[in-house]
Order: C-alpha cells, then structure tokens, then sequence
C-alpha cells in the first residue's frame, strides 16, 4: 500500500464503512468492517495508481505532514517531477 492519507468513516445511507484517499479523486471503497473497506480500498488504489501510469499522468505524491524531502520527488519520479 502506498502512504497516501485514507480516510475512514460509516455511512448511514449506505450502511457501510466508506475508505478514501482525498488526493486520488474517485478512489473510494467500501465494506462492513473498517478492515474490509481498507482492503478493498487497497485493491482500488492500486487499479487508481496502475491506470494513471498507463495514461502517463503522475500521480499527487503522499502526504508527508505537509513537507515532501529535498529530492525525494526526483528519487521517485526519476527527476521528471
């Protein structure tokens, strides 16, 4: 799993817990525990993440308490950030 920031939390009109990543727009899964929405939503990320590589497009990087290293996004990316 990658280190994006998931949020968690139930839904009534849904009767389920709903997992999120706010920076990956769309990238949203559900389940009936908290650990069923994460693993799902772990399955999603993935599918979210795989699909913007094959379009070329960069993903956001992971939330790092507001402040992303000095060449970690090089590291990463390959110096094309």
């Amino acid at each position: 799993m990658t280190k994006h920031k998931v949020v968690i939390y139930w839904s009534n009109q849904d009767e389920a817990f709903i997992a999120e990543v706010p920076a990956l727009p769309g990238c949203t899964a559900d389940g009936q525990t908290r650990q069923e929405a994460l693993a799902n939503l772990e399955v999603v990320m993935q599918e979210w993440l795989h699909t913007a590589k094959e379009l070329g497009r960069m993903p956001p990087l992971p939330e790092l308490e507001g402040r992303v290293p000095d060449g970690w996004k090089d590291a990463i990316y390959g110096g094309e950030a």
